[in-house]
């Protein structure tokens, strides 16, 4: 599967804004022949909102946004995969979310971010009380995460013994956290022979610094593309779909429990 992860600064409150650099940066992904293109987490809203922020710019499942990146993605006949704030059915805070639209425009997944990260997290957002699920992407198995979860080994762990042999990662990592992409974005990779796509922003917004570093890894935790700390990137590799290594084939989960 040749997949693009695209580093770049976030467009804070900017949802026109952010789909015409996404329209953008889609045309580039397929002019690499990319069939995925992985944007950052909140991508269309920004990460560093207030709640007030947060809650006015969530969205229904099927909403505009969710419309406009469908047309995107048939435009450029590539899968998108983009980080948006989405509203809760109950009334409730709203969920970080992630969606897959396909390259037809259709919504082929949908992930609700289940760790919640530090203060900010956990005053924008409801941790989702689903776990994480594989789907088909056109024949591929595919999973998605969005940022802490990945550094969760159960979670991307769910997904492999799914039959998931790529996770897709919408991020917003810190400056500080370089050893998420150094060190823990390879050990999931290796540790269930998966490919792993990890979107990162870079640049700054009014709360936080992010650390770039976007990486693609392959399913022997191989570095298969990364981008720079700075700067806005976009990187394309061809992720192996064969399994790497014997832990899922060795694993032994009835001794596990839960």
């Amino acid at each position: 599967m040749r997949v693009a992860a695209w580093q770049c600064r976030p467009g804070t409150l900017d949802v026109e804004g952010n789909l015409r650099r996404l329209d953008e940066a889609c045309a580039a992904a397929a002019a690499g022949r990319a069939e995925v293109l992985v944007t950052p987490e909140m991508f269309a809203s920004g990460y560093g909102l207030t709640p007030a922020e947060a809650e006015r710019l969530a969205e229904d499942r099927g909403g505009p946004t969710e419309a406009a990146v469908g047309e995107i993605a048939r435009r450029h006949g590539l899968a998108i995969v983009y980080g948006h704030p989405e509203r809760a059915t109950d009334g409730g805070a709203p969920y970080n979310a992630a969606t897959l639209i396909g390259p037809d425009g259709v919504v082929r997944g949908h992930h609700r971010k289940v760790h919640l990260f530090g203060d900010l997290d956990r005053e924008l957002f409801a941790a989702s009380g689903a776990p994480p699920a594989a789907f088909d992407l056109d024949g591929t198995r595919v999973g998605m995460l969005i940022c802490y979860d990945v550094e969760f080994p159960e979670a991307v762990r769910r997904l492999a013994a799914n039959g998931a042999r790529a996770v897709l990662v919408p991020t917003a990592n810190m400056a500080g956290y370089e050893f998420v992409q150094q060190l823990l974005v390879r050990a999931r990779a290796l540790e269930n022979g998966c490919g792993v796509v990890y979107a990162n922003y870079c640049g700054a917004d009014d709360v936080f610094e992010y650390n770039g570093l976007s990486v693609i890894c392959g399913p022997d935790g191989s570095v298969l593309a990364q981008a720079s700390a700075d700067g806005e990137e976009l990187i394309i590799a061809d992720v192996p779909l064969e399994p790497a290594g014997t832990y899922l084939a060795d694993r032994r989960p009835e001794l596990y429990g839960g």
